[in-house]
């Protein structure tokens, strides 16, 4: 609310300063540019949007965590962790998704 109510003040400071149509467009490109950028380093402080740590975002969370490079899978009927649609020890389709 902090934020929303300095952008506000900046907004219409502009609007007094600069003719009509500048004065809008600057208030516009702060409604809009503003909240970005703070999303942006938010994110890239948890780590989460394309930060200095290289994993990205995407929308579930972190990425793929641990270095393992992507979705394994355990078989439900041996208990097998895999990667692909069957399982290579007991070749069983019914599998769930590790992450």
């Amino acid at each position: 609310m902090l934020f929303l109510g300095a952008s506000l003040a900046i907004s219409i400071g502009l609007q007094m300063v600069l003719p009509f149509p500048y004065g809008l467009g600057a208030a516009l490109a702060i409604f809009i540019v503003f909240p970005l950028f703070l999303r942006k380093r938010y994110m890239s402080r948890m780590r989460g949007y394309g930060g200095d740590s290289g994993t990205g975002g995407g929308f579930f969370g972190m990425g793929s965590q641990g270095g393992s490079g992507g979705v394994r899978y355990v078989c439900l009927v041996c208990n097998n962790k895999h990667k692909g649609g069957t399982c290579p020890r007991c070749g069983s389709k019914m599998q769930r998704a590790d992450f």
